[in-house]
């Protein structure tokens, strides 16, 4: 073949649409089988209260974008990673940060305005696959992906399969009780889940409760109380303040105690850790891993690896979304 058909050939590989919806906005782009993301854009989400003008104009965006790669015949199919989304029926259910309440039928409505075979699941369970075909856990079959972010998601891949469960929820790990009785969630109403403590809203509530409880010193007292983040405490922390240390120590412990669980649950090959916290690195890291190996019992000690995720962040959650095509398709 000569090097001219055989960048034809190439050129003409299937590719695949990822779509990742989030609450303030949505992200999406054409991916190859490689992961390589060829062209990306994003939109509003929460300006459309209706879902039929957020697929008009998605529709608008994603076309533009499909064009430049040669068309529709090239496009495999829409992977589209969703709050509440579920794999088996396609719908966004009840979802409580989306302008649209109830059940929406969501792989459908795209299927219908694309005409192209169109695949949804929950966000988390999206960047699992993602992480699966491109990422930290590439050839694993056995692992368990935790997006440490605004809340706690989680993907549970066990002998190479998704965790799903009989209704297309399982894996929501992050609210799971760790703390009987402990912190409200204001989203749920449910006391003491990993959420309300491993979650970048969990960091900033336990700097708030600490500096509340304590006279100690520390940089956090000069940032006024609704300016205080998870990204503040990290600054404090990387500077030496032992109140900000001892933050990011207690989150760790709660996180550990929680993927000690996990593992006792599905014994997976390693914990791929994703999202803005991971940032802080050991800050977190040392005492996840310290409280995580001393709540497992022998059997389960010393062979489970953290990992941070290797996917770019920018382009996780469309890696994620895309790879449910690739998934769809085996």
């Amino acid at each position: 073949m000569s090097k001219a058909k055989a960048a034809a050939a190439v050129s003409l590989e299937p590719l695949a649409v990822g779509i990742d919806i989030g609450g303030t906005g949505t992200k999406f782009g054409i991916v190859d089988r490689n992961g390589n993301v060829l062209f990306s854009s994003q939109m509003s989400t929460k300006k459309h209260k209706q879902v039929e003008t957020f697929i008009d104009e998605l529709h608008v965006h994603l076309t533009e974008l499909i064009d430049k790669v040669g068309g529709s015949g090239r496009i495999r199919g829409l992977g589209v990673g969703a709050p509440n989304g579920n794999y088996y029926t396609g719908t966004i259910e009840y979802a409580p940060n989306l302008p649209w309440k109830g059940i929406v039928p969501l792989a459908k409505l795209i299927q219908d305005k694309f005409q192209l075979p169109t695949i949804l699941t929950n966000d988390a369970n999206a960047a699992a696959i993602g992480e699966m075909m491109y990422g930290a856990a590439k050839g694993m079959k056995d692992f368990i992906m935790i997006t440490l972010g605004t809340g706690v998601g989680s993907g549970i891949v066990a002998n190479g399969h998704l965790i799903l469960g009989c209704d297309g929820f399982a894996g929501e790990l992050g609210h799971t009780i760790i703390i009987p009785d402990g912190r409200l969630h204001s989203g749920t109403g449910k006391h003491g889940s990993l959420e309300s403590y491993a979650s970048a809203t969990g960091v900033m509530l336990t700097a708030i409760e600490i500096l509340s409880k304590t006279k100690r010193k520390s940089l956090l007292r000069d940032i006024p109380k609704e300016e205080i983040d998870s990204k503040k405490v990290y600054e404090a922390a990387i500077k030496g303040d032992v109140v900000a240390k001892e933050i990011f120590d207690f989150t760790g412990k709660i996180l550990g105690l929680a993927l000690a669980n996990f593992v006792m649950f599905s014994s997976p090959e390693a914990i791929v850790l994703f999202g803005g916290l991971t940032k802080a690195g050991d800050l977190i890291l040392n005492p996840t891993r310290e409280h995580m190996e001393a709540n497992l019992i022998q059997v389960f000690q010393n062979k489970v690896k953290i990992l941070i995720s290797h996917l770019k962040e920018s382009d996780a959650a469309i890696l994620g979304a895309s790879a449910l095509v690739w998934e769809m398709n085996t």
